[in-house]
């Protein structure tokens, strides 16, 4: 594919330097505390530190450490880098992470994009809410996006695939759900390397930091409370709709019914669906029925679009582009408990998020079934791309769909 003319490729790479000195200004001006990045340089300072992993709280949020120890011992190296240079390597480290995932996710919808395409696509990616919110808060995010798709769209039979999978979950549980994926789909020896991956990440942290090991997995895991009020408008997971529409802080056996009910069908749709929309499905339904789902974490947005834009589908890609840019969860009224006060009306603006995961599932299970439904992620992609497949048909019948 030849590019177009040095002018676009100029004039994309133009946008995207305003894009990122924008960014930057704004940064400098609201002078972000990046909370989540200071969690993680005290998680790091008390392995260097030998005290306690989750006894500690930091900025005036009262942020404690939430994930399992080997997060905490990856994070090690951030305690001994200079607080503002820490920020701006996180800032700039995610910026070239989302441009990762960008040619990730166009690589695993089967896409060619041209360079000023895709430079244009990291420059508005940059505000979509759940990248630019991970920009803010110094977040992990877009690296573990990145490490599972990139590991779960290699061919089958690629050396270690699923091993990245239990490396992500070795430093955030949710992850694991991947394994899920994999099982039902029969491919029971990626399942197998993936949970070796996380045994992996306990291992190491058992040996290293015992006593937070069986803190951790035997307590901590199970406290959701210390992550977050469940019901905020941050939390964008299945249980946070169920309570915001209720209005009760405690959605218990609705919300639990509700999760077990959206688990099973993403799993059923996963093993009936094509390679590319089980994974969709599956990082999807992972983050409904997490119990708090951040907006911040669905940055799996960005491969979805990639692969509706791929298919031909453009208006619809351009529909959850703006929803997902369009911060209307923070537009409701959310000050103090004013998040369980919403009328119907606003409901689904202050759950968005949660919205799209379940129209994912829902319009996954409603496509045929695949013809290669128990083909695992990245075996038996076609060479040629989507859009180019599509070209040949009718432009009307593309855009009806």
């Amino acid at each position: 594919m030849t590019e177009r003319s040095p002018c676009a490729n100029a004039r994309a790479l133009l946008a995207l330097t305003l894009s990122l000195a924008a960014l930057a200004a704004l940064c400098a001006a609201l002078r972000i505390p990046m909370a989540d990045a200071l969690v993680y340089r005290a998680e790091g300072a008390a392995v260097a530190n030998g005290t306690s992993l989750y006894g500690f709280t930091v900025t005036s949020w009262r942020l404690p450490a939430t994930y399992p120890p080997f997060a905490a011992l990856v994070f090690v190296p951030s305690a001994f880098v200079p607080l503002p240079v820490l920020k701006a390597a996180f800032c700039v480290g995610n910026a070239v992470l989302l441009a990762v995932l960008v040619l990730l996710s166009c690589r695993f919808a089967g896409a060619r994009p041209r360079r000023h395409h895709a430079l244009a696509a990291v420059a508005l990616g940059l505000w979509i809410e759940p990248v630019f919110q991970t920009l803010l808060f110094g977040q992990v995010n877009l690296a573990l996006a990145c490490l599972v798709l990139w590991d779960l769209s290699r061919p089958a039979g690629a050396l270690g695939k699923g091993f990245g999978v239990g490396i992500a979950a070795g430093i955030k549980i949710t992850p694991l759900f991947f394994v899920l994926c994999l099982l039902v789909r029969g491919r029971r020896g990626e399942a197998v390397t993936a949970l070796a991956g996380f045994g992996t990440t306990v291992l190491v942290g058992a040996l290293v930091l015992p006593g937070a090991s069986v803190e951790f997995f035997t307590r901590r895991l199970f406290e959701t409370g210390r992550v977050g009020k469940a019901w905020i408008v941050d939390n964008q997971s299945l249980q946070g709709l169920v309570a915001r529409l209720l209005h009760t802080a405690e959605p218990g056996a609705v919300w639990a019914v509700a999760a077990v009910a959206v688990g099973a069908a993403g799993l059923w749709t996963a093993r009936r669906a094509d390679e590319r929309w089980a994974l969709l499905v599956t990082a999807f339904t992972a983050l409904l029925i997490s119990p708090i789902s951040w907006s911040h974490h669905w940055v799996w947005c960005v491969p979805l679009i990639a692969v509706l834009w791929a298919e031909g589908r453009m208006r619809t890609a351009v529909a959850v582009a703006v929803v997902f840019t369009a911060r209307t969860l923070w537009l409701v009224p959310h000050a103090g408990d004013l998040d369980l006060r919403l009328p119907l009306w606003e409901q689904p603006l202050a759950s968005p998020y949660a919205l799209v995961g379940l129209a994912v599932l829902g319009w996954a299970a409603r496509r045929p079934l695949a013809a290669g439904s128990n083909v695992p992620c990245g075996e038996g992609q076609s060479s040629v791309s989507p859009v180019g497949r599509l070209s040949a048909r009718s432009s009307s019948a593309s855009m009806i769909r």
